[in-house]
């Protein structure tokens, strides 16, 4: 079973910790920008546990199926180590992917997202509680974004 992760800092631009496997094998460090969460593929790899040429073709099929938009799903970020961006997506798509690839981790991602959808449409909202009984993390429960 998977379990979340003490979210680190909490500000945009930020690299954040929200997901971590049971085993500690897979953990998604996400960056958080505009209210969304983006992954590279090489990071969809690693949490669904599949060669990155799987991700690769679920990512395709998600935007070819007219699942999601492409445009407003995927952004390009420049780095200083590399002349070619790196392509990074949307939440909507990291679990569009988690829904169509089949792996442990990629069952373990359906089982905590189907447990926060279900617990969101029962009582209209989700709480972590681990990260509300600990005052001293650096993220008020509260805060609003």
């Amino acid at each position: 079973m998977a379990k979340k992760q003490a979210i680190k800092n909490i500000q945009p631009n930020t690299q954040i910790t929200i997901y971590e496997t049971e085993d500690g094998k897979a953990r998604v460090e996400v960056r958080f920008e505009d209210e969304n969460v983006w992954l590279t593929q090489a990071q969809m790899s690693e949490l669904f546990d599949r060669d990155q040429s799987v991700i690769s073709k679920h990512i395709k099929n998600v935007f070819s199926e007219g699942e999601l938009d492409e445009k407003s799903n995927m952004q390009n970020l420049h780095t200083a180590i590399s002349d070619k961006p790196v392509v990074l997506y949307s939440l909507d798509v990291i679990i569009s992917v988690g829904y169509r690839v089949k792996s442990l981790r990629g069952t373990q991602f359906r089982i905590w997202a189907t447990e926060r959808i279900s617990e969101y449409i029962v009582k209209g909202f989700v709480i972590d509680s681990e990260r509300l009984k600990n005052p001293d993390l650096p993220f008020d429960y509260f805060e609003v974004f």
